[in-house]
């Protein structure tokens, strides 16, 4: 009589609870506002900044125009993503390579959020601006990017748990 470890079948990935789902959510509406803020930059809607300040700043008409709509949809598409973690129609091949990317992703993020702020706060970036109520559409418009960080810290954590609670466990045969 041996004793031989043989892995149990695998079991499925648990659906995702509903706050995680919300989570992943939020997260794409939250980068809309600004990708609607560059996006009126970029066709010429006043956000603020005179056009002196697009030419010489932003290249705004030019190349700017082409950098600015392109970051604004792989902001969109980026938001996107953590769909992927509570989608329950989708299923990743590499479900732990998916863990490690969105883990990645949350520390880029928080990382990001730091350095959004610190931008916010220095002096050329306050002083670009023409007027005081553009500055607020501006800061209205960005305020919801500082909420992704922590909603996708808990969408992450939230796949993670359950990826564990999925891992097939080994038996005594």
């Amino acid at each position: 009589m041996s004793i031989a470890t043989v892995p149990a079948p695998a079991s499925v990935l648990a659906p995702a609870p509903r706050w995680a789902r919300r989570c992943a959510h939020a997260i794409a509406l939250c980068a809309v506002p600004s990708g609607l803020w560059r996006v009126a930059m970029a066709f010429g809607v006043y956000v603020g900044y005179s056009d002196q300040v697009l030419r010489e700043e932003f290249a705004i008409p030019g190349w700017g125009i082409a950098y600015v709509l392109g970051l604004s949809l792989l902001t969109e598409v980026a938001a996107l993503l953590p769909l992927l973690l509570v989608s329950e129609r989708r299923r990743v091949r590499h479900p732990r390579a998916l863990a490690a990317l969105a883990w990645s992703a949350s520390a880029a993020l928080v990382l990001g959020a730091i350095w959004q702020l610190v931008v916010a706060c220095t002096v050329q970036s306050q002083t670009l601006m023409t007027s005081e109520t553009a500055e607020a559409v501006w800061a209205v418009a960005f305020a919801p990017l500082f909420a992704i960080p922590v909603l996708m810290t808990a969408v992450t954590w939230s796949y993670a748990l359950r990826l564990r609670a999925a891992e097939p466990r080994y038996r005594v045969a």
